[in-house]
């Protein structure tokens, strides 16, 4: 009996400029399987009658028919033909089909004292650098093709050791850079042996905070001051103190009066987040001396000191520490780019031992070639070259946004004295309302963040968090523009 012709009952569509054939017949065919319009079973037509009914050569048929019986749509029967296979592979079971499905009961789940005590912090939305974007430093200045040599030379001689990882301490040679750079740079004392390389400043105050927190201990924190650092310290169940902050930093004689003696204090002395003061040589050795008798540990947090314009450098609080009551953290991510994801903290010579065994039942260390490749950028001097021209570019855009605000915002906004970092303070006049403001700015697609967003209780700070140093100086006169409108209709 000769075998009948058949044709596919199918709309196929038209194949996309560029698309092979076959693949285009491949797509086609898979498709029509998950939808359910080619049942199991079902036999295909031979290839000829294919390649007349679509007009397309035999061999595309045979090919896209290949594909399909080796993925396990179809199957083979010799003497018979190709067939939709009975039984489907395992990821065609699990594919979406155009029924109802019944509602899912939420589940009840038992969760951890410490999962209802987590917080999410807010994060920015938009991907698009505008004005007044903060905590960014400026992304497309950073020498892109100059990491790219450096990691394609690194990845053609990577070695089996490499791949297989490091310890937990991180890169050896990398920990000798940074406590290099540390010393000359930044006046901490340490040796490569109490650095530990990290994802992150947020790495190391979770790190400190499950080492030597327990619940109910209290932990004094800058007022207003980094949301971050006590989202971790209330994770791990520590009573967060909140200290004022004045002209010279954390105020140390009203914390004394107000709370109780803390098991950890923490501070931003090079540059206090978010008012941008530099905590005086004064303050700094007072913190230290009553950390001392308190038995307190210091968590000094130097999230962007590399970035000075004025004023004189003070040498960090740990390289003034004679005690061992600082654990000092830093971080690449503001200096360099953010996706990076590598810092560094310096511990006590006597804690070494517990942050590395913290390290070993959470990240281990962070992806290793990352590492290598950033001991090589600050081996051969890209880190402080760079270091130096993003300083001078921050210092022109920071000019910029000081000469529009007195042109335009002079009646509205006062900028208070920036001495270091990527953002500044403006204070607002007239009683205006910061979170007025910053809603009604970000109508006009610029981004101000009131002060008030970094305080612990009720703040009284009328003011708004600027950053310049991700922002051109066009986007910059822009920004200082359009809150122009804002302040003049409030």
């Amino acid at each position: 009996m000769a075998k009948q012709h058949s044709t596919l009952p199918l709309n196929l569509h038209q194949p996309k400029s560029g698309m092979p054939l076959y693949r285009w017949l491949y797509d086609e065919l898979r498709a029509a399987i998950l939808a359910g319009r080619l049942h199991p079973g079902t036999r295909l037509p031979a290839t000829r009658d294919l390649a007349d009914q679509y007009g397309v050569s035999r061999p595309t048929i045979v090919t896209a028919f290949e594909q399909l019986q080796s993925e396990g749509y179809v199957e083979g029967r010799i003497g018979s033909g190709t067939y939709v296979t009975q039984t489907l592979p395992d990821e065609l079971l699990q594919a979406p089909r155009t029924v109802s499905q019944p509602k899912i009961r939420k589940q009840v789940r038992h969760l951890s004292k410490y999962a209802h005590r987590l917080q999410p912090l807010r994060r920015s939305e938009s991907s698009r650098i505008r004005a007044f974007r903060a905590n960014l430093p400026a992304l497309d200045e950073f020498p892109t093709a100059l990491w790219a040599q450096l990691a394609s030379r690194r990845l053609k001689s990577v070695s089996a050791n490499r791949l297989a990882g490091g310890e937990a301490l991180g890169y050896r040679p990398l920990r000798e850079a940074v406590a290099e750079y540390l010393n000359t740079s930044r006046g901490v004392k340490c040796s490569a042996d109490q650095v530990l390389i990290i994802s992150g400043v947020q790495e190391a105050l979770n790190r400190a905070a499950h080492v030597l927190l327990d619940p109910g201990d209290p932990v004094w924190m800058e007022e207003p001051g980094y949301v971050g650092a006590a989202a971790v310290f209330r994770s791990v169940g520590a009573k967060v103190c909140s200290i004022p902050v004045d002209s010279e930093g954390l105020n140390l004689e009203a914390g004394i009066k107000r709370a109780t003696r803390p098991r950890m204090i923490y501070v931003t002395p090079g540059h206090q987040f978010p008012l941008g003061v530099t905590m005086s040589l004064r303050r700094r050795l007072s913190l230290l001396e009553w950390a001392r008798r308190s038995r307190a540990m210091i968590f000094e947090d130097d999230y962007d000191s590399e970035y000075r314009y004025s004023g004189r450098p003070i040498p960090a609080l740990q390289g003034l520490d004679k005690s061992s009551a600082v654990i000092f953290a830093g971080s690449f991510s503001l200096v360099m780019f953010p996706s990076l994801r590598l810092g560094y903290v310096v511990v006590p010579p006597d804690m070494v031992d517990i942050f590395a065994a913290a390290a070993s039942v959470s990240t281990h260390h962070p992806p290793l070639l990352d590492q290598v490749i950033l001991c090589d950028f600050i081996r051969e001097g890209h880190f402080a070259r760079h270091v130096r021209r993003m300083r001078q570019l921050y210092g022109e855009r920071l000019q910029v946004l000081i000469d529009a605000t007195r042109e335009r915002l002079g009646g509205w906004l006062e900028l208070r004295d920036v001495e270091a970092g990527l953002r500044t303070v403006g204070w607002l006049k007239r009683g205006t309302s910061a979170e007025g403001v910053a809603k009604a700015a970000a109508e006009h697609d610029v981004e101000v963040v009131p002060l008030s967003r970094y305080a612990y209780g009720k703040s009284r700070k009328n003011g708004l968090v600027l950053g310049f140093a991700a922002v051109n100086e066009k986007e910059l006169r822009r920004g200082v523009e359009e809150l122009r409108k804002v302040m003049e209709g409030s």
